[in-house]
């Protein structure tokens, strides 16, 4: 335990210090919520349903967080320690195997985590913020969420060559995602068409299930969502389990 928690200690040093995984956890979710908090502050709106329009974005921000932290953060992580030689010197190391993808996902979970308090205490102090829903719910959501996003993560990270190359491609999966699945902006400001195709984005899974429970409503409200981030993580380990490599 001493040594995964040393382990993890340096861990999160590194990411604290790298600065595109900082910078997209940590940084970017508050300045989009102070950015639309400016435009359309968070007055009640029918539109909402009653509630405002940062009520309703702060689940959709951490969604965002989740699905930046595990596609981007760990894919490049990752990728970038297999390319530079340290998984192959980790693995031969006193720490075992195990100990040292639990402290990857540890890391990010807890980057996560942060990100997503630093996003209530700010619509907190500043907006006001509203909730509605049971705290138990929601941290359940996120846990499900996180995990089938990190999921994905090592799936890119196991068949991504290089660090440059998961980078490009995450990105490239990523950005759709935000503007597409209710994460950067509602659904409800989108088209009609964006919002029939944003069923097929997993991200909009999250969203979804985190703004239904945020806003009060039940598991049983959001069957689908559920089951959808049920397979992705259980066929994230799968496949990335058959194809992760050491070097």
């Amino acid at each position: 335990m001493r040594a995964f928690l040393k382990y993890t200690w340096i861990e999160i040093k590194l990411f604290m210090r790298e600065p595109v995984g900082a910078f997209f956890t940590l940084l970017f979710p508050l300045l989009m919520l102070f950015l639309f908090g400016a435009i359309y502050g968070n007055e009640p709106s029918p539109l909402f349903n009653g509630y405002g329009t940062i009520d309703i974005s702060l689940p959709a921000y951490t969604a965002m967080i989740i699905a930046t932290t595990g596609i981007i953060g760990l894919s490049i992580t990752m990728s970038a320690y297999r390319e530079k030689g340290i998984l192959r010197r980790l693995r031969v190391s006193p720490l075992r195997p195990a100990v040292i993808l639990a402290g990857q996902v540890v890391v990010i979970f807890l980057m996560t985590v942060l990100g997503m308090l630093l996003l209530i205490l700010a619509g907190t102090l500043v907006y006001d913020l509203r909730f509605d829903g049971n705290v138990l719910d929601v941290v359940l959501a996120f846990l499900l969420g996180s995990l089938s996003f990190f999921s994905l993560g090592f799936v890119l990270a196991s068949v991504m060559p290089n660090a440059r190359t998961a980078q490009v491609v995450s990105m490239a999966i990523i950005y759709p995602m935000l503007f597409l699945s209710g994460a950067g902006m509602p659904l409800e400001i989108l088209p009609e068409s964006i919002r029939s195709f944003s069923k097929f984005l997993p991200l909009t899974h999250v969203v979804t299930l985190l703004r239904g429970l945020w806003t009060g409503g039940s598991w049983a409200e959001h069957t689908t969502e559920i089951w959808v981030l049920l397979t992705l993580m259980v066929l994230g380990i799968v496949v990335s389990s058959r194809t992760f490599r050491w070097e």
